[in-house]
């Protein structure tokens, strides 16, 4: 491949909204496994948030196709690949990137943290009453004088 072709290709993975009406591909080998990525990511996206027990698979899910990315870049930096096959390569990577925007868009739920959290501040905000209301608000502040 002449260099010219090699930076239009990466300059085609690196440009601002490339992902914007890209596809994720149905199915991708990455780390040498066949994987259902559209099937994937539109399972994990129905759902809107990522379920306790399922955030491990994500964060693997997400680490696996960073690396797969990194290692199709690299093949292309590399200039190992005929113009062609860089072309699907380019094809793919934006095709992951797809994917992993749509990954990292999902929020992390955990109810019982959430639960938790909330009774604190509620706990909180009833302390702070029961203060103001004994008239003991201002004895925990340094006198301002």
């Amino acid at each position: 491949m002449k260099e010219y072709q090699q930076k239009q290709l990466l300059e085609r993975v690196n440009r601002e909204g490339a992902t914007v009406g890209a596809d994720i591909p149905d199915r991708i080998t990455v780390q040498g496994e066949e994987v259902n990525l559209r099937e994937f990511v539109f399972e994990i996206k129905r759902r809107d948030t990522i379920p306790p027990g399922e955030h491990d698979r994500v964060e693997r899910a997400k680490k696996n196709l960073r690396r797969e990315r990194l290692q199709r870049l690299q093949r292309i930096e590399r200039n190992e690949v005929t113009y062609e096959e860089g072309e699907t390569l380019v094809e793919s990577i934006v095709g992951i990137d797809r994917a992993l925007n749509a990954l990292e868009q999902l929020r992390p739920t955990d109810l019982e943290r959430e639960a938790k959290a909330q009774q604190a501040a509620d706990q909180k905000r009833w302390m702070k009453f029961l203060r103001q209301a004994l008239g003991r608000e201002d004895a925990n502040k340094p006198n301002r004088r």
